[in-house]
């Protein structure tokens, strides 16, 4: 017997067998392929991408037409710090304040607010609140978290609309504040 002709065959037929099958499954997955054609879906994303674009750039020609305020940037540059670190105040008009009231109004007086008395100021500044920005800026679930520190006798005061009217006080909308001040009875409806 000639073992050296069977070997040949042994090596042989598999590896003929595994060319055969190879060009085979690459025949059948080529032809199952399909060409998706997204091409116009493409061009629509284009056109939103350039129209998005021309928005933009309307959007910056805009701002850049209103004049830079340099009043932030000179007080930041001369302290060194960054412009987020100071942040843009509101000057305040007493004039104006005494205008609508008919009495002097000194900057941060919380007891302009309705509902605020001397006490309850007190109170607030004890807290660290000692600015209408500050009160403007605290939650009304803070604001009631400083009276319960008064003891029971400030529960019965409702602090729902003291951020809003700090914020008219801070923001010098005097005229607002006295309207909303006169349709409201100690800051209820």
């Amino acid at each position: 017997m000639n073992f050296e002709n069977m070997n040949i065959w042994c090596w042989l037929i598999p590896l003929l067998v595994g060319i055969l099958c190879a060009i085979f499954g690459y025949l059948l997955g080529k032809g199952s392929v399909k060409t998706i054609d997204n091409s116009a879906e493409l061009k629509l994303c284009h056109d939103k991408n350039a129209k998005l674009q021309a928005d933009l750039d309307a959007c910056n020609k805009k701002v850049s037409a209103i004049p830079a305020q340099p009043a932030a940037t000179d007080i930041t540059s001369s302290l060194g710090a960054t412009a987020e670190a100071v942040p843009v105040l509101i000057p305040f008009d007493a004039a104006a304040a005494k205008a609508v009231f008919g009495k002097n109004i000194k900057q941060d007086d919380l007891k302009v607010i309705e509902g605020i008395g001397p006490k309850i100021e007190g109170l607030f500044k004890g807290a660290g609140i000692s600015t209408w920005k500050a009160l403007s800026e605290t939650s009304v679930a803070s604001c009631k978290e400083v009276l319960a520190t008064g003891g029971d006798r400030y529960k019965v005061h409702d602090p729902a609309s003291w951020p809003m009217q700090a914020k008219m006080c801070y923001e010098g909308k005097w005229t607002e504040l006295a309207k909303w001040q006169d349709e409201h009875d100690h800051g209820r409806l």
